[in-house]
């Protein structure tokens, strides 16, 4: 059973569904019901046409379901109006159901949610992660925003805001997390630059970009994490990078400032030192201002304060670090990493030891782990 294509069928297969009248959540449910008898029937008799016989067992699955549903009995099931199997369309649904799924009956942040976990396959927990919030908040904002959609044609789509915010999202999740979203993130943003000329898609596009060129130098052959200033930057994709520059700097040039310029800038001042040593942080603080100013994310504001530690010290940066939120993640490993630059061993070796137990994925948690044993042998010596 491939399920990497099934991850990218599900978006299509959706799609088909929802031009041809079904509401997105009865869409969802269909394909999902579909998917299961793809793995129960797939390993004994797998199809020729995968993307036709999930499009014909999703459809039946939806026709089914509506004949069920003594609130739908006025709706007119044409069962002539199945698919017949054979090759499906060509058309890549997934970006329009990012647009579709940002309908305007929707808050922005019910919008993100319901796109990350009906399209892009997320967990409500992966969400929930991602937008620092209870993953009980997250089922709950996702489970009204289905019964908000739940009876609306998807005539109308949602704006580009919205959609470039889940793209923002799903990249993130890939590039850090436990499903491999980043490249299909990219190609979707890459789509997206193309088809509008808006200067945050470019942004977007990007920071994607620079962040991505630097993906074959983040960790070891084990697995483990490698921190920037220790990276081989001859791994970095100098073409990525290039790319995602010149990108930049026609956004930058329409003078339409946003928040994925502004942290593609800081991403770029990375990209182009030579080195660690060599990286120009009081323009990346600059940056951050600015990010600050536009978002007032507190994310945001704890990059800054690694920022501010490098531009003009341990001692600055903790001083911004204290006007933080001390439960907000990462919080412990920053201050252990900012602890230890001050020449306090012994707080930032328990400060990475509490980070470490909140670590948001194992791979952040081993590296922490290891800074704080670091220390500690040190410490004994």
């Amino acid at each position: 059973m491939d399920d990497a294509l099934l991850r990218t069928l599900t978006p299509t297969v959706i799609g088909v569904l929802v031009r041809r009248g079904a509401d997105f959540a009865a869409a969802e449910d269909a394909v999902q019901d579909a998917l299961i008898e793809a793995v129960r029937a797939w390993p004994d008799d797998p199809p020729r046409d995968p993307k036709g016989w999930l499009v014909t067992v999703a459809w039946r699955k939806f026709l089914d379901a509506t004949r069920a549903d003594s609130s739908r009995r006025h709706r007119e099931v044409r069962v002539d109006a199945e698919p017949s199997p054979g090759p499906g369309e060509a058309v890549d649904d997934t970006l329009q159901l990012y647009f579709l799924c940002a309908h305007p009956s929707l808050t922005p942040a019910s919008a993100v949610a319901l796109t990350l976990r009906a399209v892009s396959g997320l967990t409500t927990r992966q969400i929930a992660q991602a937008y620092l919030v209870p993953e009980s908040t997250m089922a709950q904002r996702i489970s009204r925003a289905k019964r908000t959609v739940s009876d609306v044609r998807f005539n109308q789509p949602g704006d580009v805001a919205t959609v470039l915010r889940v793209l923002y999202l799903v990249y993130n999740e890939g590039y850090g997390g436990s499903i491999d979203l980043a490249a299909e993130a990219i190609r979707l943003t890459r789509q997206l630059a193309a088809k509008t000329n808006h200067e945050e898609v470019a942004g977007l596009l990007a920071l994607m970009l620079l962040h991505h060129a630097r993906r074959p130098a983040r960790t070891r052959t084990d697995g483990s994490l490698v921190p920037l200033a220790e990276q081989d930057r001859n791994l970095w994709d100098t073409r990525l990078i290039a790319e995602g520059v010149v990108v930049l700097q026609s956004a930058l040039a329409r003078d339409r400032l946003g928040e994925f310029q502004a942290q593609a800038a800081i991403a770029a001042l990375h990209a182009d030192a030579r080195t660690s040593a060599e990286t120009d942080w009081v323009q990346i603080v600059e940056w951050y201002d600015e990010l600050v100013r536009l978002t007032d994310s507190p994310v945001a504001r704890l990059n800054r304060a690694v920022a501010v530690g490098e531009a003009d010290g341990p001692r600055a940066g903790l001083a911004a670090l204290s006007e933080l939120d001390p439960t907000l993640p990462r919080y412990s490993a920053v201050a252990a990493y900012l602890h230890e630059r001050d020449g306090d061993p012994v707080t930032a070796a328990q400060l990475y030891a509490e980070a470490a137990r909140s670590a948001p994925n194992l791979p952040e948690r081993d590296h922490l782990t290891r800074q704080a044993a670091r220390l500690n042998a040190q410490l004994r010596s």
